[in-house]
């Protein structure tokens, strides 16, 4: 147990660090006027959530270890629902309720979307 929390929490550190590095360069680009960076890096996370778990799970059927590091861990940390939770909240309390509501609606079904996308890509690049 010791060794899977030392793992996701290595993979945690990794995430973070990308969710940081992506956030910052999306808002860099396009502005804080809507929360961009955080979009970006729930439905990049999303997609390659569907992605891992096709080819980690389903086709290699790896280690747990390696699923618990990338799918918990890296993943995990990489995605920031609860960031998309207070980001909305703000908007709202700030009385820009058509952005929340804009928020919201294109993060959960964006995120849906590309996590199908990932799943339905890699089950059709690895033939099944």
């Amino acid at each position: 147990m010791m060794s899977q929390l030392l793992i996701v929490a290595a993979g945690g550190g990794i995430g973070a660090v990308l969710r940081f590095l992506v956030s910052n360069g999306v808002y860099a680009t396009f502005g804080r006027d809507f929360p961009y960076g955080t979009l970006t890096v729930n439905v990049l996370g999303s997609l390659l959530m569907g992605m891992l778990y096709v080819l980690l799970v389903e086709r290699l059927a790896l280690a747990v270890e390696w699923r618990a590091f990338l799918m918990v861990g890296v993943l995990g940390a990489f995605t920031t629902f609860s960031t998309f939770s207070i980001e909305t909240l703000l908007l709202i309390e700030a009385g820009e309720h058509l952005k929340a509501l804009l928020n919201m609606l294109s993060s959960v079904i964006l995120c849906v979307l590309a996590t199908w996308g990932g799943v339905i890509g890699f089950r059709h690049l690895y033939g099944g």
